[in-house]
């Protein structure tokens, strides 16, 4: 575990920054925006857990925001180093949770008959913004993966945490009794 001493350290000043291995790659390198991205969807899902929402979501918020710390940890090392610096990595027993978590709450949930528009209460819609954010994650960890080497369970992970937080939006409004804002094809 790093124990930081100085948050400013002036080795970026030249546009790169350092990863897990210690090399220097620039700023816009495709690794660093998939786990920049990763890093602002745990930030935002800090603002979700800001608001009121029903149990278990805050719990379960908590749990994921680790976990994308974990994703962080895995992105910011390159796979082929990875043997030589084993860190924290999303595993499939991370997956799986969020599929049982999503199928637990769908349990409370009618089928979908529309589309649902981003919205509902203060917590749906924070949700649903974390949902987009996490969206790009998974886009930019795929950008990262045409180029080279990404952990399967990683993009499964996201691919399955948009989903979860989609879940959870429906959840939030369901239990507070809110109507699901639906698509009007025809507006």
């Amino acid at each position: 575990m790093p124990r930081i001493t100085k948050v400013y350290t002036r080795t970026g000043d030249d546009g790169t920054t350092g990863l897990g291995t210690g090399a220097r790659v620039s700023k816009t390198h495709a690794r660093i925006a998939a786990y920049g991205t990763v890093d602002e969807l745990n930030s935002y899902l800090g603002v979700v857990l800001t608001v009121p929402l029903p149990a278990p979501l805050p719990a379960e918020l908590r749990r994921i925001q680790n976990e994308l710390f974990h994703a962080g940890a895995e992105l910011c090392i390159p796979e082929a180093d990875r043997a030589a610096r084993p860190g924290p990595r999303i595993e499939p027993r991370h997956v799986t949770a969020l599929e049982e978590l999503m199928d637990r709450l769908s349990e409370t949930l009618p089928p979908l008959a529309n589309f649902v528009l981003p919205g509902g209460t203060p917590g749906a819609a924070h949700l649903h913004v974390a949902r987009t954010i996490c969206r790009r994650a998974e886009r930019d960890a795929l950008a990262l993966a045409a180029a080279e080497p990404v952990g399967a369970d990683l993009l499964r992970y996201l691919n399955r945490l948009s989903d979860t937080l989609f879940v959870m939006a429906r959840y939030a409004n369901r239990t507070a009794g809110q109507d699901e804002p639906v698509w009007d094809s025809r507006a």
